[in-house]
């Protein structure tokens, strides 16, 4: 029996943050999903980084001030997946009045740090690229900035810098119960592909489960059930794209909620989010005609060109696991985190209400800082000037290295470079070491995806069926064929082996 210093239950956001922060403070750590990492809500974001503009409307203050800070941050040590995105609000003066939106805007611009990103300012939409796509009534708006990640390789790249930093990651791997004694929790896990059981011991267990919070509580007789659990439904759109600009959108709602309509992987634009009471459980969630009726309507009353139902190539949903503050609405329920520590028989829980993708790291730290005096280890914070696999780079070198990566491999088109650099970085080394031409690249899948490729995910990103690659390794789903996806399938079939165990 392996013994740990904190073992995490949830492969999300959260959690891989965590096996990372405290990973590379020297603890001992073990870190168990029971389905792939990202596999629920930390794939299922609107893939911004941001500050959240419409909480300063509920005084969210010292949130979006944190927010903007890790934005920043995140630019600089992950500069591969995240980049900076010009947003267009159109001005409707019926829902917020002009001097109202620039208040808002000139905070947004002064709360935080913004060494990188554009300042905001008033447009004139009959002169912006911007206004083209727009209704004739749409006269003005406001520019301003935030940024753009790919939420699911966020995620992977935190397990993979645990995993550097000695963490222990096992994926599709359930934890059937957890028993404290004399200080100590004994944890049962059971991998799925092979049925066996894993028996370790841990000083401290953290419960990053997210949706499945109440779930996993239920399995601790001796813990008294926490309560403050809200699930809230977020509920995305995928269309052909709908302006050529790269320019993004955020619409008001007559609700005071708001939609975006961002570029997305080219050839689509995306739409979300919505806000929907979720009342059926973390399992099997899937958006409703209600949400499909809501997001078509939202973004018809902005562009000239009207989206339908028919349009609709993809829609992705994530329950978010938010702290229960009481509010009456979904939409005003805070999304702030919040720690609950307990103690079971001495041996410290800790539940994870809440949280943003954007301020994973610094949720990481206060778990830290919470769980401190039952460590040993005195290491300070770390992970905030330190940069995620692939990023060792500063964000305004990005075009330079794709051009000399490019110079060096004439035989690889643009289009697959910029693909491989977004997603893996400076990793693209190790990635393609030795390939002098696509025939080095193996078995092609189609659309730019190769077996070296399909290999390297199952060997260092716990990648093991086709959705894992396809959808939170890639965004190959969206445009593979049919006959591509059986030709990844069978090959996984042929070549899958699991990585070894504990």
């Amino acid at each position: 029996m392996e013994d740990f210093d904190i073992a995490i239950i949830g492969g999300g956001i959260n959690g891989c943050g965590i096996a990372r922060d405290a990973a590379g403070r020297g603890l001992r750590v073990l870190l168990c999903e029971q389905n792939d990492l990202a596999s629920a809500t930390s794939s299922a974001s609107t893939k911004l980084i941001h500050g959240g503009l419409r909480y300063l409307e509920h005084f969210k203050f010292r949130l979006v001030k944190e927010s903007l800070k890790e934005r920043e941050k995140l630019l600089a040590i992950a500069p591969h997946i995240v980049s900076s995105m010009q947003f267009v609000l159109p001005h409707q003066e019926d829902l917020r009045a002009k001097w109202i939106i620039r208040i808002g805007l000139f905070l947004y611009d002064n709360l935080g740090p913004r060494a990188i990103l554009k300042k905001s300012k008033f447009l004139d939409l009959k002169k912006h690229p911007a206004g083209a796509t727009l209704k004739n009534n749409y006269e003005n708006g406001f520019e301003y900035s935030d940024c753009w990640v790919d939420d699911s390789r966020l995620v992977i790249l935190n397990a993979q810098d645990a995993k550097i930093n000695g963490a222990k990651i096992l994926t599709r791997t359930t934890c059937l119960n957890a028993q404290p004694k004399n200080g100590l929790w004994n944890i049962a896990l059971k991998d799925e592909p092979t049925q066996k059981l894993i028996n370790i011991r841990s000083k401290i267990l953290i419960n990053a489960t997210g949706p499945w919070l109440p779930e996993f509580v239920s399995k601790i007789p001796e813990l008294e059930k926490p309560t403050l659990v809200r699930l809230v439904r977020g509920s995305h759109i995928i269309v052909p794209r709908q302006f050529e600009h790269d320019f993004s959108y955020i619409f008001q709602n007559n609700d005071k909620r708001i939609v975006f309509a961002i570029p997305y992987q080219q050839k689509f634009t995306l739409i979300g989010t919505t806000d929907v009471e979720h009342l059926d459980g973390p399992n099997n969630i899937s958006i409703s005609q209600d949400e499909i009726s809501y997001l078509c309507r939202a973004v018809n009353l902005y562009l000239k060109k009207q989206i339908k139902p028919t349009d609709i190539i993809h829609s992705y949903s994530g329950v978010r696991s938010l702290f229960d503050d009481g509010a009456k609405k979904a939409q005003k329920t805070t999304r702030d985190y919040s720690l609950q520590l307990n103690l079971c028989d001495k041996a410290p829980l800790l539940n994870i209400f809440g949280g943003k993708i954007t301020t994973y790291r610094k949720l990481a730290e206060a778990c830290l800082d919470k769980l401190q005096p039952f460590l040993k280890t005195k290491k300070l914070t770390w992970t905030s000037n330190i940069p995620l696999p692939g990023g060792e780079f500063h964000p305004r070198e990005k075009n330079l290295l794709i051009e000399e990566f490019q110079k060096k491999n004439s035989w690889l088109n643009s289009r697959d470079l910029n693909r491989l650099f977004n997603s893996y970085g400076t990793l693209i080394n190790s990635l393609l070491k030795n390939v002098r031409c696509y025939e080095d690249m193996g078995i092609h899948f189609g659309e730019g995806l190769y077996e070296i490729e399909v290999n390297y995910l199952l060997r260092h990103e716990w990648a093991m069926t086709v959705e894992d690659i396809l959808w939170r390794r890639t965004k190959i789903g969206l445009t593979l064929s049919a006959q591509g996806k059986k030709k990844l399938q069978d090959w996984l079939d042929r070549s899958l082996v699991r990585p070894n165990l504990i």
